[in-house]
């Protein structure tokens, strides 16, 4: 009895750290704050239980209390700023990459700015024979496609500078009107994603979402890209919340947060 006993108390701190990991990944970048009945219901652990738990956590400052509201707590920044200190993003960003091609049977890249342009940095391909020319090391005009404008959207310096140049045409379907794609730049900002379709490339659709780091700046976008063929913009806009979940996890395993 003493063997099953002492099974038992090491089994149930166990079950406890399952509680609070459930009670930790309810919250997310569009759900930063809830309340105790918001937490219990996404959890769908008891009440009681969900009170004793969120009580805890907010004494030891794994999350903070604001009235009603609470959300995770200052002190785990701390916690993941050593985490990731000496992470390789791309280590992040490749399998994410992968399991988004493999959701989608479409390529999905990274895409960071350099300069006046963006870079392909990392890359999952599709397994389809059609399919647009990309590759790792890539450079591509950020004046141009889903990735362009989200990663203008979120870096006003950058953009401004872009902007202020002349936007060249690379297809019919290219936006060259500054005053234009500054408003198709809010509206990716406040969407918090962008659809493009033949603006890069004649006959190609894109659909992109943004990364960020601990201090809350644009690091990267992740893409979905193919044929528009595949790709019209209701299949684009079905892909949403599924480009946004993997943008989210790779920000938050980083851990970036997004912009207030």
């Amino acid at each position: 009895m003493t063997s099953e006993g002492g099974a038992t108390s090491r089994q149930q701190p166990l079950l406890v750290l399952g509680k609070i990991t459930e009670i930790l990944d309810a919250f997310s970048f569009d759900r930063p704050s809830m309340s105790l009945g918001e937490i219990q219901q996404t959890t769908g652990l008891p009440t009681s239980t969900v009170q004793r738990l969120v009580t805890n956590l907010v004494q030891q400052g794994f999350l903070d209390r604001n009235g009603d509201g609470i959300r995770i707590g200052i002190r785990m920044a701390y916690w993941a700023a050593t985490a990731v200190k000496d992470l390789d993003v791309l280590s992040v960003v490749n399998p994410v990459l992968r399991d988004l091609r493999d959701e989608t049977t479409e390529t999905a890249c990274f895409f960071r700015p350099e300069q006046n342009y963006r870079v392909c940095v990392a890359i999952a391909e599709t397994r389809h024979a059609l399919r647009r020319d990309m590759y790792v090391g890539k450079v591509i005009p950020l004046s141009a496609g889903s990735a362009s404008r989200v990663l203008l959207a979120y870096d006003d310096v950058l953009a401004n500078r872009i902007l202020s140049q002349q936007l060249e045409p690379m297809t019919d379907a290219t936006v060259t009107e500054a005053d234009q794609a500054r408003s198709l730049l809010a509206r990716t900002r406040a969407d918090g994603y962008a659809i493009t379709t033949g603006e890069r490339e004649s006959g190609a659709s894109g659909l992109s979402a943004p990364v960020f780091d601990s201090a809350a700046d644009i690091i990267g976008a992740v893409t979905i890209s193919g044929p528009t063929l595949r790709m019209p913009q209701e299949q684009c806009e079905e892909w949403v919340d599924l480009l946004i979940s993997h943008a989210e996890r790779i920000t938050r395993t980083l851990g970036g947060r997004y912009p207030a």
